[in-house]
């Protein structure tokens, strides 16, 4: 199969920071591995309907994302954590939720798309 050009594609290149987690006692890098599976869109034919998936995806893992990070920060914040520890603890976590609502939304267009579900617009 011919290998394309993706923007999604290289989003697989993340995977790479796994390594870090195998090399050193930092196992906390091995987490990154879960992006290898981006590496699938280089083999996936771009049309329009893969790319509004796409953007609704991370279009909501970015407000999610921005949400958490201000809940947690703001929490932790208030329970005493300091500043620093406030926002590192918020930035992670608002990490988190980006990559997990961007990922489970872009399986649930995918499977949907492959089942040939129809769009449930209102």
């Amino acid at each position: 199969m011919k290998l394309r050009w993706s923007v999604h594609g290289l989003m697989g290149l993340l995977s790479l920071l796994g390594f870090v987690g195998v090399f050193t006692e930092s196992r906390a890098f091995l987490a990154f591995f879960a992006f290898a599976v981006d590496f699938e869109y280089f083999f996936i034919k771009s049309d329009e309907m893969l790319e509004e998936f796409m953007n609704k995806s991370a279009s909501m893992a970015f407000y999610a994302g921005m949400v958490v990070t201000a809940a947690v920060t703001l929490a932790a914040f208030l329970f005493g954590r300091g500043e620093n520890s406030a926002l590192t603890s918020g930035l992670a976590w608002g990490w988190i939720a980006a990559v997990l609502v961007h990922a489970l939304s872009s399986a649930y267009y995918g499977f949907r798309e492959r089942w040939g579900m129809e769009d449930d617009k209102e």
